[in-house]
């Protein structure tokens, strides 16, 4: 199998019949083995009779149903670990994304990136709710990162999926995909395409996940930052902690002589037990980190670009 067009679907019932027709229409001039795999995440309205009619018409359409609504990234990560393509595909179901631009990623997939991402330059979302977070979203992540890109966001990307089947896909984590690729070793790019208003259904997104989208700006930077040496970062945060344990300490065996008349203060034993202990505890923490990235099993997505950044013939 060439390439698999994996689309998470969330109750969008009135979208899905004219998607596939124009997925399939994109993709059967390619001279490609392809096959499209919905991904519904706990519909509740008539998505999934939809699908296993489309399904049951055309052998190129497969669907995967979960239980409940689990969330974009589940649902992606689901389609991916099914996905039969060497070359995978991923996109919204709302047709906002364009399939036509599906042959340009591949195309530009094919000078030796090992993820293409799209960029919806003109960009047809309502400003305040949608666009300027996504600007503010997309600068944080760069700036945190280390990893500039003009749109986080966008769901249509192509990816090798000798890579994307070994990065964890969780929570939020979708966005930032191409950051941990960048940063692990692979070769990206961004390539323009178009984007188009919702005119059916109803926006799944919203400012209620921006608390998600910033623990998880988090987790990329520890797990990047420090996942192989998790001493340096359980040490610098002890740091703090040491120096105010001893200079309490100082301080409380001055008062061990105290002027007299004057009282003996007791807290700042105390406080210098406590801030030394948590400083010891960080220690700990950190050399308890160290023992397990040494013993266990590395984060192998961290090394997996080393052989997939060579261009593909």
């Amino acid at each position: 199998m060439d390439l698999s067009v994996v689309v998470p679907l969330f109750n969008e019932e009135e979208n899905v019949e004219e998607l596939t027709l124009r997925i399939l229409t994109s993709l059967e001039n390619t001279e490609l083995l392809f096959e499209v795999l919905f991904v519904d995440d706990g519909s509740t309205d008539g998505t999934v009779d939809r699908l296993k009619t489309i399904a049951a018409s055309d052998g190129r359409v497969r669907a995967i149903q979960l239980r409940r609504n689990y969330g974009q990234t589940p649902a992606m990560r689901a389609g991916i670990q099914h996905a039969k393509g060497t070359t995978i595909v991923t996109m919204d179901g709302d047709l906002q994304n364009d399939p036509d631009d599906i042959p340009a990623l591949l195309a530009k997939l094919e000078e030796g990136y090992d993820l293409v991402a799209g960029w919806r330059f003109d960009r047809k979302d309502p400003f305040l709710s949608r666009r300027l977070p996504s600007k503010i979203a997309n600068w944080i992540i760069g700036r945190v990162t280390g990893v500039p890109m003009h749109d986080n966001g966008c769901s249509l990307k192509v990816y090798r999926a000798e890579t994307i089947k070994r990065v964890p896909l969780y929570s939020e984590m979708h966005r930032f995909i191409p950051a941990v690729t960048r940063l692990a070793g692979g070769r990206i790019a961004e390539v323009v395409v178009q984007h188009h208003p919702r005119l059916r259904g109803q926006s799944k997104y919203g400012i209620s996940r921006t608390g998600k989208v910033v623990l998880d700006l988090m987790t990329v930077k520890m797990l990047l930052a420090f996942s192989q040496r998790p001493l340096y970062l359980f040490g610098l945060l002890s740091i703090p902690f040491a120096l105010l344990s001893g200079l309490t300490g100082v301080h409380a065996l001055f008062s061990l002589f105290p002027i007299e008349g004057t009282p003996v203060p007791v807290v700042f034993p105390s406080v210098c037990v406590l801030l030394g202990y948590l400083a010891i505890n960080f220690i700990a923490i950190g050399l308890l980190g160290e023992l397990i990235v040494k013993t266990g099993k590395p984060l192998d997505f961290l090394t997996v670009f080393k052989a997939s950044n060579v261009p593909h013939k």
